[in-house]
C-alpha cells in the first residue's frame, strides 16, 4: 500500500524551497523509469536520500507539477519492484494539494546492504547533488568494500605462515584458549591460512608480533594532543610529539586507551564552576576506540587517529560505515565489515568487544550518566569520526545562568565553550531568549562587538 497524503500550499512551497543535494532530487513526471532508476541506485549505493517526482525545474526555479493520476507511474514503480535488493525496501507517498498541479511522488530510498543496480546494469554512487556510474573493476571492487559486501580481511599477506603460527602473540593465545591444539592446525581450521599456508590479513591483525611490518599504514593507532580549542587542530599546536600505538589488535586496543585516558588526566577543560578536570567515562573511550579498530576499512592505508583537544576527543576511523548503516541507526542496526576479526578477538581473555553489537550502546549511556552530551558521528568521504565533547547535557539556556552563578558575566566565546555551540549567531539567539525573560543583561559598556558580554539581571530595590 503507498500511502497517500494531502498537504498546504506553504507545505508545498517548503518543499520546492528544498535545494538538491547529497540526500535530495527531484525528478520531472515526464522522467524514463531507466533514469530514475540511476538516482535510486546511487542512493542505495551512498547514504540514502529523498526523491520528489512531479517536480520540474524552469528558471532556476522548482516548479509542481504533478502526474494527472496515480496510475500514470506504474511504470516507475515497476522498474523499483525489479531493483534487487532494494524490491520493497523503500517508503513511497503520493503528496497532493488543491491548490497545485497533480500528485508528486515522494520516494525515500534507504542505503542498503548489498548494491543496487540501475537498468543499465551498472551502479551508481551519490556525490553532492550528481549520480555517477561506477565502472571498471577496481572501482567496483572499492563499492563492494564500502559496503562490506566483500571485506579485506580475507585478503593474502606475501609473508610467511610461521608470521602468525609462531608468534609469540598466537603461542601465548593458543596456551590460554585451546591448549589442546596445534597452532597451524587450529589456524588452518579457522581460514586464516591460504592453500598455499600464507596468512589472510586477519590473521596477520590478530596474531603477527608486528602486524605493522606486513600491513603498514593499516594497522596502527596515531594518538595527537593539541593545546587548543579550535575545530582544526594545526601543526603548531600539538603538545608533544604524536604518539604511534604498534603491535597485535588486541594489544592495540588497550594500549591505545591507556595512553588516551593518561594523556586526558592533564587536560581543564570550562564547566559552569570554572576549569576543571575533563573526566571522560572509560567505557566511552574503551567502546568507541575498540569500534573504530575492529570496523574500520583495512584496504585504505591508513592509521586510525585518536585526537584529544582541550574540550573534546575525536575518533577517526578509515573507511565509510558498512552495509545499510548510517550515523543516524548505527546503535540499532549491525553490519560487521570484518567479521573474522570480530569473531576471534572476542576468543582472547577480557575480549575488547564483550558484549559484541552492544559497544556504542555502551559507549553512549556511560556519557548519559555523566551528564555529558551524546557523542556525535560524522560520516565523511573516506572515513567515520565520533566526536566525544566535554559538553553537559543540560540545555543551553541553562547551562549560562548556571555558569553566571559563579561569575559575574559571560560571553558569546564562553557559552559556545561550555554548551558545545559552534555557531555565534546561535549562541547570540540563547542570550536574546534569556533576555527576553528579564533573565540576563547586556553588561553596559559592552553591549555590542567582540567583547560583548551578559550579566544576571539586578534586582531592583
Amino acid at each position: 500500500m503507498i500511502e497517500q497524503k494531502t498537504i498546504d500550499k506553504a507545505e508545498v512551497g517548503r518543499i520546492l524551497a528544498l535545494e538538491e543535494g547529497h540526500f535530495l532530487d527531484f525528478k520531472a513526471m515526464a522522467i524514463a523509469p531507466a533514469k530514475l532508476s540511476e538516482s535510486v541506485s546511487a542512493f542505495g549505493n551512498t547514504a540514502g536520500g529523498e526523491l520528489f517526482v512531479g517536480v520540474s525545474e524552469a528558471a532556476n526555479k522548482y516548479l509542481w507539477q504533478g502526474f494527472a493520476t496515480m496510475e500514470d507511474a506504474n511504470g516507475l514503480f515497476q522498474v523499483l519492484q525489479g531493483m534487487t535488493p532494494l524490491s520493497n525496501n523503500y517508503n513511497a507517498t503520493w503528496l497532493t494539494c488543491a491548490e497545485a498541479s497533480g500528485h508528486v511522488l515522494q520516494l525515500v530510498i534507504p542505503k542498503t546492504r548489498d548494491i543496487v543496480f540501475a537498468t543499465d546494469g551498472h551502479p551508481y554512487i551519490r556525490q553532492n547533488a550528481q549520480n555517477f556510474r561506477v565502472t571498471g573493476a577496481a572501482n567496483l571492487e572499492r563499492l563492494r568494500l564500502d559496503k562490506g559486501v566483500t571485506t579485506f580481511e580475507d585478503d593474502v599477506v606475501n609473508v610467511s605462515g610461521d608470521t602468525i603460527t609462531n608468534s609469540e602473540t598466537a603461542l601465548r593465545f593458543i596456551l590460554q584458549q585451546v591448549p589442546s591444539a596445534e597452532p597451524d592446525v587450529w589456524m588452518k581450521k579457522q581460514n586464516l591460512l591460504s592453500g598455499d599456508n600464507r596468512p589472510i590479513v586477519a590473521g596477520v591483525l590478530l596474531f603477527a608480533d608486528e602486524p605493522q611490518a606486513a600491513l603498514p599504514k593499516r594497522s596502527a593507532i596515531k594518538i595527537f594532543r593539541y593545546g587548543s580549542r579550535e575545530e582544526e587542530g594545526r601543526r603548531e599546536q600539538l603538545a608533544g610529539d604524536p604518539i604511534t600505538i604498534e603491535g597485535c589488535l588486541y594489544k592495540v586496543i588497550a594500549d591505545a586507551v591507556e595512553r588516551t585516558k593518561k594523556m586526558v588526566e592533564g587536560v581543564k577543560a570550562l564547566t559552569p564552576q570554572g576549569l576543571a578536570p575533563a573526566i571522560y567515562p572509560h567505557e566511552t573511550l574503551h567502546e568507541i576506540i575498540t569500534n573504530a579498530v575492529l570496523h574500520r576499512d583495512y584496504s585504505i592505508p591508513s592509521d586510525v587517529q585518536v585526537r584529544i583537544f582541550d574540550n573534546r576527543i575525536e575518533v577517526e576511523s578509515p573507511g565509510r560505515l558498512p552495509g545499510h548503516v548510517t550515523p543516524q541507526n548505527i546503535l540499532k542496526e549491525q553490519s560487521a565489515r570484518n567479521p573474522k576479526i570480530v569473531r576471534l578477538i572476542n576468543k582472547f581473555p577480557n575480549p575488547p568487544n564483550k558484549d559484541v553489537g552492544e559497544g556504542l550502546n555502551t559507549a553512549f549511556e556511560a556519557m548519559k550518566k555523566l551528564r555529558l552530551r551524546a557523542p556525535e558521528i560524522e560520516e565523511s568521504a573516506n572515513s567515520v569520526i565520533v566526536y566525544i565533547r566535554h559538553t553537559p547535557l543540560a540545555s543551553a539556556q541553562d547551562t549560562v545562568m548556571a555558569y553566571l552563578q559563579n561569575n559575574p558575566e559571560i560571553t558569546n566565546r564562553i557559552a559556545r565553550e561550555l554548551t558545545g555551540i559552534r555557531s555565534e549567531n546561535s549562541m547570540k539567539n540563547v542570550f536574546l531568549t534569556l533576555k527576553d525573560r528579564s533573565l540576563i543583561e547586556p553588561v553596559p559598556g559592552n553591549e555590542t562587538g567582540g567583547g560583548a558580554a551578559w550579566r544576571k539581571v539586578k534586582k531592583r530595590k
